[in-house]
């Protein structure tokens, strides 16, 4: 494939705050450590203090490993976060059913080739790249679900708990049917033969996760953890406790979004006053402060205090955070130096920087992930004969035949000159008004108000007329802006990485990490070479 750059304003799918982030505005910069550049991560790296364990972390993530097969650089990166020199490159995500939309692909490829940028900008040093499985998010209605084409393929499924503890036995029905979709095709049965050793072959859906996501990413280093880990939690036990019974993170990180909202930006997430759940098999229910007693919600457990700090003690992996802890829990426990996330999580991580700081934990370099538009050749080919660049592929099928319109017709079918030849008659009447009596001034106003929505309305039905006699063309339009954005939205946000797969096979994959720039600050139109 052959990439080309444009501007994120240009596509006009990202919030203020992603935008003003990416061209450095000033109001933003106490809410992030360092800028998303290659200076900002040298000093992200210098300044990195790294008080984790890293033998445990290399033990566990061993462990987690032990039944699936690697690639070796799979383990060799494994075995060096145990060096000093070692940092991480992180991104998170969650358990969706069969990788879900295609962002979570970008994710993933961004994550890796920053870590090979840093690397060759830095080779005394070492960077591997990780995916944080989000295996105790417990909505299952956001996962249970996957697009390929305009089919949806779902699994049907009650659950209670954390999703990565999900069992697999009645997903063989979702399989099948993804199934079919690939067809037999060399580069369909490759993948198919993929999901049917992740999914069928694992126990719960946190294996089945890392088996896929390592089969498709393996050679490339990418090292997958499991969070939800008693020996993990243990190193992050001290926060858990002083967090639950202080309320710390609620009251800065509620401080922080007043400041952004003022300010005009939206808020992506809100803290409660504990932002941890109780996390047991089948349970994962907020804790709630009442009566001098910390309640499990929706159940009969409960705690005093004393019992409270001392369940945390023993069974730290009972204790799950939520948004707002989670990536304080991320980088207690990994040696991170960057977080690979999409425009709302960018956005909700500056909500957590105080929270940071006062728990006295490195805040990380926040990149904005790549994103991308795949163009197919008919598609590219539709633009092009109908007088659009691709940048114009991203504006709404309304504008864009609006203008194909008034490029082909014949007629103009603009009343602006009209208008602007009306204002100025009863600019004239109103002068005439005023001197005969000033009381007459609001009648011309009034009338000329009412000419100009007569205007208007005969306006669009020119161009309703005019729409009529090139339907052939404006319906091409709809279909170009129907295939390269599902439902209305992008491509990146709906489509599965299946009909990808099943047309460029491991090329894809392979493109994307030739043609992603994490540090280009722009988004990224991939057409068939």
């Amino acid at each position: 494939m052959k990439a080309k750059y444009i501007s994120y304003q240009d596509t006009h799918s990202f919030s203020k705050l992603v935008l003003d982030y990416v061209n450095d505005d000033e109001f933003l910069k106490p809410f992030y450590s360092f800028r998303p550049d290659m200076d900002g991560l040298k000093k992200a790296v210098d300044a990195r203090n790294f008080k984790g364990n890293r033998p445990e972390l290399v033990e566990v993530l061993n462990q987690q490993y032990q039944n699936v097969k690697t690639n070796k650089s799979v383990n060799h990166n494994i075995n060096l976060l145990a060096d000093e020199n070692t940092f991480t490159v992180t991104t998170g995500h969650q358990l969706n059913l069969f990788t879900g939309p295609l962002y979570f692909i970008y994710k993933i490829v961004t994550t890796i080739n920053l870590a090979l940028e840093l690397k060759i900008a830095y080779p005394e040093k070492n960077f591997v790249p990780i995916y944080w499985m989000a295996t105790e998010d417990h909505d299952f209605e956001e996962i249970n679900h996957v697009s390929v084409d305009e089919k949806n393929i779902s699994w049907i499924q009650q659950i209670n708990g954390a999703t990565g503890r999900l069992s697999t036995k009645t997903v063989e029905a979702a399989v099948r049917a993804y199934k079919a979709y690939l067809g037999i095709s060399k580069n369909g049965k490759k993948l198919a033969k993929l999901v049917e050793n992740a999914y069928l072959t694992n126990d719960n859906l946190a294996d089945a996760t890392r088996v896929l996501v390592n089969s498709l990413f393996q050679s490339y280093g990418l090292v997958i953890i499991n969070a939800d880990d008693a020996k993990l939690k243990k190193q992050f036990s001290s926060v858990i406790k002083q967090d639950i019974t202080e309320q710390n993170s609620a009251h800065l990180t509620e401080k922080t979004s007043e400041d952004l909202t003022q300010k005009g930006y939206k808020t992506q997430v809100n803290g409660r006053e504990i932002n941890f759940f109780y996390l047991i098999d089948n349970l994962r229910e907020r804790i709630i402060e009442k009566d001098n007693h910390f309640i499990v919600n929706h159940t009969e457990i409960s705690f005093t205090k004393g019992e409270l700090l001392l369940e945390i003690e023993n069974h730290p992996e009972r204790f799950s955070p939520n948004v707002i802890m989670r990536p304080l829990y991320q980088e207690v426990i990994l040696p991170n130096i960057a977080y690979i996330g999409g425009g709302a999580e960018v956005s909700y991580w500056m909500q957590l920087k105080a929270n940071f700081d006062f728990y006295k934990t490195d805040f990380p370099v926040l990149l904005l992930r790549n994103s991308a538009l795949l163009i197919d050749k008919r598609s590219a080919e539709n633009l092009n004969k109908l007088g659009f660049t691709l940048e114009d592929a991203f504006l709404n099928k309304e504008k864009l035949q609006k203008i194909w319109i008034k490029n082909n017709s014949d007629s103009n079918l603009c009343l602006t000159d009209e208008k602007a030849a009306i204002q100025a008659i009863f600019n004239q009447i109103k002068l005439k008004n005023f001197k005969i009596d000033k009381t007459l001034e609001s009648t011309a106003e009034s009338a000329k108000a009412k000419t100009n929505r007569l205007l208007d309305h005969l306006e669009k039905k020119l161009f309703r007329a005019e729409k009529r006699k090139h339907e052939v063309s404006l319906k091409q339009i709809e279909n170009v802006k129907n295939r390269l954005f599902p439902t209305g939205t992008l491509q990146e946000r709906v489509l599965n990485i299946a009909p990808m797969y099943v047309n460029y096979g491991d090329d894809f994959l392979s493109s994307l990490i030739e043609n992603f720039q994490p540090l280009g600050g722009d988004f990224t139109l991939l057409l068939p070479s």
